[in-house]
């Protein structure tokens, strides 16, 4: 008797964790729709927010950190926008996925979309780090005539590394799975073959970003301690240099919060060949991508009171300028 066998079958991304799963509640609808649209909605603000102050900005350092910020933006916004949209299109529907994807290529392509809107964040931060390395403690070592594009250029480089890394388990090293519930896919955590090189390399990629962004931040900071209460404080105004610290501390501190736990759970789970629980990994997850949703408020909280504070200087002058009398000419 012949027996007939799903198309999916030959495909390793259902090998795991097959369906079907056990219907999902309203309780993760609800938080899934939730979480995607506070985190659309914070990141479109921070966006406008921050293209305002591109607008009005004058300091050429001040303009590479926004274009750096704007790149956060927009890698958060279109994570959020492309992992949303399936999570909750699975929710919602309850689709199978070997009937609607029985070669992977959808559910490789949400495994990609994972580690490259995971991974890219990160670079970023620990780009960004060492643009203010430099701008600080090796001013000259940075032509002040540096266009624009250079940072730009800087952005999409970080982009083009992490998709790189998300394209190697099309290319064999590694491989993306369904995960349960069944909503969504990532690369396969093992402690054997290139499961195992693959989980250690976006593991270890992450966290010396984070590591990376820790020390020269740390060194920044010192620096300009030094130099706002050293004897030449009077010589370099660096309000600005300093506001832009804070931001880039406070970026750096969510993303260790959010991000440490699945990296660590990741690169522990490989390196002690333990298995990997279904429900921390869907914890650290979950934690991870509250970064999304925590950076814009960073930006958008720094920047209104930014533009508060221009229009409010901007306003003093107005009126100063108004009330103040003409002086008279006297004619010898």
């Amino acid at each position: 008797m012949n027996t007939t066998v799903h198309p999916a079958s030959n495909y390793s991304c259902f090998s795991i964790n097959k369906p079907p799963f056990l219907k999902s509640s309203i309780a993760a609808v609800q938080y899934s729709s939730t979480f995607a649209a506070l985190g659309l909605t914070s990141n479109l603000i921070a966006f406008i927010v921050l293209l305002k102050s591109f607008q009005r900005v004058q300091s050429r350092s001040r303009s590479f950190f926004l274009i750096f910020l704007g790149g956060l933006v927009v890698t958060d916004f279109m994570g959020l926008l492309v992992t949303g949209s399936i999570v909750i299109s699975f929710y919602i529907t309850q689709f199978s996925w070997p009937d609607i994807d029985p070669y992977c290529h959808f559910c490789n392509f949400m495994g990609m979309s994972m580690v490259f809107y995971g991974l890219s964040p990160l670079l970023l931060g620990a780009t960004m780090a060492i643009e203010r390395f430099i701008g600080i403690n090796r001013p000259f070592a940075r032509s002040t005539s540096m266009p624009k594009s250079r940072t730009v250029s800087m952005v999409l480089m970080v982009w083009l590394i992490a998709g790189c890394i998300a394209l190697l388990p099309l290319v064999g090293l590694g491989s993306y799975h369904l995960q349960m519930p069944g909503s969504w896919c990532f690369f396969n955590i093992s402690s054997e073959g290139y499961d195992m090189a693959f989980s250690l390399i976006f593991s270890l990629v992450g966290l010396i970003s984070i590591a990376v962004s820790f020390l020269l931040n740390t060194v920044s900071v010192i620096t300009l301690i030094r130099v706002c209460c050293g004897q030449d404080r009077s010589q370099r105004r660096r309000d600005h240099e300093v506001e832009m610290m804070v931001q880039l501390i406070l970026i750096m501190l969510i993303a260790s919060i959010c991000w440490c736990p699945l990296l660590i759970y990741v690169l522990m789970s490989v390196v002690t060949a333990t298995s990997v629980w279904s429900e921390n990994l869907l914890f650290c997850i979950r934690m991870a991508t509250w970064n999304q949703i925590f950076d814009p408020w960073i930006y958008i909280i720094f920047q209104l009171s930014r533009l508060r504070r221009v229009k409010s200087k901007t306003k003093a002058q107005l009126t100063y300028n108004h009330c103040s009398p003409a002086l008279p000419i006297i004619f010898g």
